[in-house]
C-alpha cells in the first residue's frame, strides 16, 4: 500500500499501522469504498461487512487489523457528532429556557410592584375613608369613557363603531390582540403557578391558573421544537387535542390588510356529565403576525356587548363565552418555538345544580383539559416527528393517535348523545329512573368515523343502544378509582355482556345473553400500545381469557380483546379527569375496525388537599373480605383523610336487533345498575377515609396460599444462610403467622425467575407499593422492565457472584412502576432463593429506604 508523504494525527481517513503505530492517509478511492461498507453495514460483527471487503479489489491491500481500526475511528467520529448535535440541541433549549424564565421573572416583578401598590391604596382608603383621593395615577383614577363623559359633558362621546364590517370586526380583533397580549405577558390577570410544573429543557412547561378574575382562565408556556407555522395550525385544528370539542364550523374568513385573518366561528362542545348539558361558543378569530417576527392567534366572543353578528342558535346548547385568549408563538434561535397559550372562559355555571358548579369554575379543570393539553399535544407531535418513538403493534404513532381520538370521541358521543347524531331516549321505563337509555338507528349516523354496524346488523336491521348514569362520590381520589377499574376488571365488569358486545362483530352474534353466559373469563392481560410523552395517557389491548365448564362451552370459547385507553391516573395533577373507556375489537385489530366505546370517567368537584400516599396498592380482594377486620378500623384511622366529592359517568353501548330492542334495553339497565353497585362498594374499600391517614397498604393482609408461604420462608432461609445474618424484620418477629414479618418489612423485596428476562414472582406489601401492581399483574413484569439501565447493569454484573457465592450488594439506583412513575432506592441486596432441596427457586432483590421521586 502506498503511504502519502504527509500524514495527519486526526486526519479522517487515517489508521494507525498494527506493528509501527504510525499514521498512514488512506487514498480517496480507498477512502470512498470503506464509507461505503460501513454505510451498508454499520455492525463490526457482520459477515455482509466481511464479503463486501473482500469483493472490494481496492481494498484488498490494506491489513484487516488496520481496516478494523479504520471502523472503530469512523464509529467514535459517529458518536462524537451525535454527542455534539446533542449538546447543542441541549444547549439551544436551555438558553430558549433561560429567556423564556426571564421573561417570567420580568412579569412577575411587575405583578408584585402592582400588588404592593393596590394593597398600599387599600390600606389608606380603610384608614381615611371619608377623605376624597386626589391620585392622579393611572391606577386609581377610574378613565373610562363614562365617567369622563361624566367629568366633562362637553365633550363629545366617541362615535359608536359598526362592528358587522370588515373594518368593525378588524377593531374588535385590534382590541382582542392588545387584552391577549396583557394576559399572556402582563399583569392583567394574577397567574398562580400550579404545584409540580418544573420548568426546564424537557418539561411540559410552566402552567398557571388564575385568582380572583371573571371566568376562569388558565396559562402556559414552553417550548417546542416544531417551526411557528406548523404550531399554528396544529393549534388551529382543536378537534384533534381538545377532546370536549364536538365540532368547529369556520363560518367566514376575512383577509385584513396586515396580512392576517379574520374568522368567524361557531364551536360545540360535549357535556362533561349526564346531568349538565353541552355548550357552544360563537366567536371571532384573529391571526396575526407581529413586527418581532412572533405569530399571534387570538380569539374572544362575539356578544351583545363587543357587536358583531349574530351566531346560530342551537337550544340544546348553553351559550358560553370565550373572554380575550389566545397563543403567541416565537421563534426561536436555531430552531423550535416558545409557546404563550391562554384560556379564559365563562362557562355560564349558573346554569348546572349547584352541586356541579365547580366543573365549570375550576381553573385547573380548565388547565388539565384545555391549556396543558394543547401544549402536550404539541410536545407529542414533535417528539413523534423525531422518529424517537417505537412503533406499538407495527403501527405508526399518528394511527394509534388516531384509535385514541375515535375513542374519546366516541364516549362523549354516548354521555351527550345528541338528536342530530341519531339518538333519541327510549320511552319504555319500569318506574323513577336513574339510568338514562337512549337508541341510535340511524342508518347514516351508524356508519362514522368511530363507530361502524357489523354486515349482520347491515342486513337485517338494528342499532345502538347506550345505558348512562351519572353519581357522586365521596372522599374517593379519581386516579385511584381509575387505576382500581383498569387493574381489577374481575370486580365490577360481567364476562356474559364481554361475550355479548364481542359476537356484536362477528356475523353471528348471540342472542340476548343472561347476565351470567356460560363459561367464565379468566386473567386478563394488559398489552401496551402507545403512552404518550408525559404519561398522561396510555393506550393498551386487554385481551380475556375465555374458559367454559361444559364441553360444547370449551370448544365454543375463545378470547376477547379490548381496545382501552387510560388517562388521568397521575394523581398528583390538580384538577385532573381521570378516565377509563374501552372499546371490543376482533384479531384482526385493523385501522378502521369498528368502535363502540364504553367506560367511567371520574372528574374532582373540590380542590385536592393533602391525602394518604399515592403508594397504596390496589388490591381489592384484602379491602373487601368479609371478616378480615377491613371495617373495623379506630376512627381515628380517618384522620386528616381527604374530603373531596367527584362525579362519577359510566356510560355503555349495545348493538342490538331490532326484534330483540327491549329486551336488550333490560339488560343494559341491569348490567349498569350492578356496575353502579360494584363501583360504590369499590369506592368506599378504597377511600382514604376508610384506610386511615397513616395507613400505607392496601394489603393489610397477605396472601394465605401455600406457594407464599413456601416463597416466603426460602427468601428468609436463604437470606440467612448466604449472608450469615438475619433480616431485620422490625417490631414483626413476633408474628404468629410467619409469613407476616416478610410481608410487612418497610423495604421492597422483590422475588424473580433466574432466567431471562427474569419475570417477578411474589414481593411483599411494600414491594407492589413500589410496582404500583397487584397479586394477578406482576406476574407480566419483567425485572429488567422494572431496573433502570444502571440497575439492570449492576445486577448483570453481579449475577455470576450471586450464582457462585450466593449474595452480592448492588448500589442504589431508580426504578419504575406498572404506571410510569420512577422510584429511587438508596441500596439493593440480591441473593439466590434455595428450597427445601437445595434447587435454586429465584432470585430475590430487597431495595432499601425507596421513595417515589
Amino acid at each position: 500500500m502506498a503511504a502519502v508523504a504527509s500524514r495527519e494525527r486526526l486526519s479522517p481517513g487515517a489508521a494507525p499501522q498494527v506493528d509501527t503505530g504510525k499514521y498512514v492517509r488512506y487514498t480517496p478511492e480507498q477512502v470512498e469504498a470503506l464509507e461505503r461498507v460501513y454505510s451498508e453495514c454499520p455492525k463490526p460483527s457482520s459477515l455482509r461487512r466481511q464479503q463486501l471487503i473482500r469483493d472490494c479489489p481496492i481494498l484488498s491491500n490494506i491489513e484487516p487489523k488496520q481496516i478494523k481500526v479504520w471502523f472503530q475511528n469512523r464509529r467514535c467520529r459517529e458518536k462524537q457528532r451525535k454527542e455534539a448535535s446533542r449538546l447543542q440541541t441541549v444547549n439551544r433549549k436551555l438558553s430558549a429556557m433561560n429567556k423564556l424564565l426571564m421573561e417570567e421573572n420580568d412579569r412577575l416583578q411587575k405583578q408584585v410592584s402592582r400588588l404592593v401598590y393596590d394593597n398600599g391604596y387599600m390600606k389608606n382608603q380603610l384608614h381615611s375613608p371619608s377623605v376624597a383621593t386626589t391620585d392622579t395615577s393611572c391606577e386609581s383614577v377610574v378613565t373610562s369613557s363614562q365617567h369622563y363623559q361624566q367629568q366633562n359633558p362637553a365633550v363629545p362621546p366617541p362615535p359608536q363603531r359598526d362592528a358587522n364590517n370588515p373594518a368593525g370586526l378588524l377593531a374588535i380583533a385590534e382590541e382582542t390582540l392588545a387584552e391577549f397580549m396583557s394576559k399572556a405577558t402582563g399583569t392583567a390577570i394574577n397567574w398562580v403557578q400550579m404545584v409540580g410544573m418544573k420548568p426546564g429543557p424537557d418539561s411540559v412547561g410552566i402552567i398557571a391558573v388564575s385568582h380572583n378574575c371573571s371566568g376562569v382562565a388558565a396559562r402556559a408556556c414552553g417550548l417546542v421544537s416544531l417551526e411557528p407555522t406548523k404550531v399554528a395550525e396544529i393549534l388551529k385544528d382543536r378537534p384533534s387535542w381538545y377532546r370536549d370539542c364536538r365540532h368547529v364550523d369556520i363560518v367566514h374568513v376575512i383577509p385584513t390588510g396586515n396580512g392576517g385573518t379574520i374568522e368567524l366561528i361557531y364551536m360545540q362542545t360535549y357535556a362533561l356529565t349526564t346531568l349538565a348539558g353541552p355548550r357552544d361558543f360563537w366567536t371571532l378569530r384573529y391571526t396575526s403576525g407581529l413586527d418581532d417576527g412572533s405569530l399571534v392567534i387570538c380569539e374572544r366572543s362575539l356578544t351583545q356587548s363587543t357587536g358583531g353578528p349574530c351566531g346560530p342558535n342551537v337550544p340544546t346548547f348553553i351559550r358560553a363565552e370565550v373572554l380575550p385568549s389566545g397563543y403567541l408563538i416565537r421563534p426561536c434561535d436555531g430552531g423550535g418555538s416558545m409557546i404563550y397559550i391562554v384560556d379564559h372562559v365563562d362557562l355560564n355555571a349558573k346554569s348546572v345544580p349547584e352541586v356541579l358548579r365547580p366543573l365549570y369554575e375550576s381553573p385547573k379543570i380548565l388547565s388539565q383539559k384545555m391549556t396543558a393539553a394543547a401544549l402536550r399535544h404539541i410536545r407529542q407531535i414533535a417528539h413523534e416527528s423525531s422518529g424517537e418513538i417505537p412503533y406499538g403493534a407495527g403501527r405508526q404513532p399518528a394511527v394509534l393517535r388516531t384509535f385514541s381520538q375515535r375513542l374519546s370521541r366516541g364516549f362523549n358521543d354516548a354521555v351527550s348523545g345528541f338528536p342530530d347524531d341519531g339518538w333519541s331516549p327510549l320511552l319504555s321505563s319500569d318506574g323513577p329512573e336513574d339510568i338514562t337509555i337512549t337508541v341510535n338507528s340511524s342508518p347514516n349516523k351508524l356508519v362514522g368515523s368511530h363507530v361502524s354496524p357489523s354486515p349482520f346488523f347491515s342486513a337485517i336491521g338494528g342499532g345502538i343502544m347506550c345505558a348512562k348514569a351519572s353519581m357522586l362520590l365521596q372522599n374517593v381520589p379519581p386516579a385511584l378509582l381509575v387505576r382500581f377499574l383498569r387493574e381489577h376488571r374481575s370486580e365490577w365488569a360481567d364476562p356474559g355482556v364481554d361475550a355479548y358486545s364481542a359476537a356484536s362483530l362477528r356475523a353471528n352474534p348471540y342472542a340476548v345473553p343472561g347476565l351470567r353466559a356460560g363459561g367464565f373469563m379468566g386473567n386478563q392481560v394488559i398489552l401496551p400500545l402507545a403512552r404518550t410523552l408525559e404519561h398522561e395517557e396510555s393506550l393498551e389491548v386487554i385481551r380475556l381469557e375465555g374458559h367454559g365448564f361444559s364441553h360444547d362451552e370449551v370448544l365454543m370459547s375463545r378470547d376477547m380483546f379490548l381496545l382501552q385507553l387510560c388517562s388521568g391516573v397521575d394523581e398528583s395533577a390538580p384538577g385532573a379527569c381521570a378516565q377509563l373507556v374501552f372499546a371490543p375489537i376482533d384479531e384482526s385489530f385493523a385501522d378502521d375496525a369498528p368502535l363502540l366505546p364504553s367506560g367511567f370517567r371520574v372528574i374532582p368537584l373540590d380542590d385536592k388537599m393533602d391525602m394518604p400516599s399515592a403508594t397504596r396498592t390496589l388490591d381489592l380482594a384484602s379491602a373487601l373480605e368479609v371478616g378480615s377486620g377491613a371495617g373495623s378500623r379506630a376512627p381515628s384511622d380517618a384522620s386528616g383523610a381527604c374530603t373531596t366529592r367527584s362525579v362519577l359517568t359510566i356510560a355503555f353501548q349495545f348493538s342490538f336487533e331490532n326484534h330483540l330492542r327491549e329486551s336488550v334495553a333490560a339488560m343494559a339497565r341491569q348490567y349498569v345498575r350492578g356496575v353502579m353497585a360494584s363501583v360504590q362498594r369499590v369506592a368506599m374499600a378504597i377511600a382514604p377515609s376508610r384506610l386511615g391517614s397513616h395507613i400505607q397498604l392496601k394489603h393489610p393482609h397477605p396472601p394465605g396460599s401455600p406457594e407464599a408461604l413456601a416463597l416466603a420462608t426460602w427468601i428468609g432461609r436463604s437470606y440467612r444462610v448466604h449472608t450469615g445474618t438475619e433480616i431485620r424484620w422490625s417490631d414483626t418477629e413476633g408474628a404468629d403467622n410467619p409469613l407476616m414479618p416478610f410481608w410487612k418489612h418497610s423495604d421492597a423485596i422483590l422475588c424473580c425467575s433466574l432466567k431471562s428476562p427474569f419475570t417477578l414472582k411474589f414481593a411483599n406489601s411494600a414491594g407492589f407499593d413500589i410496582l404500583e401492581t397487584t397479586m394477578v399483574n406482576i406476574q407480566d413484569m419483567p425485572l429488567e422492565a422494572v431496573l433502570d439501565d444502571e440497575g439492570r447493569k449492576s445486577l448483570f454484573t453481579e449475577l455470576p457472584k450471586i450464582m457462585q457465592q450466593g449474595w452480592a450488594y448492588l448500589p442504589g439506583s431508580v426504578c419504575r412502576s406498572s404506571m410510569g412513575r420512577q422510584a429511587s432506592y438508596e441500596q439493593a441486596v440480591a441473593w439466590k432463593v434455595v428450597g427445601d432441596d437445595g434447587a435454586p427457586q429465584g432470585l430475590a432483590l430487597m431495595l432499601a429506604n425507596w421513595t417515589f421521586i
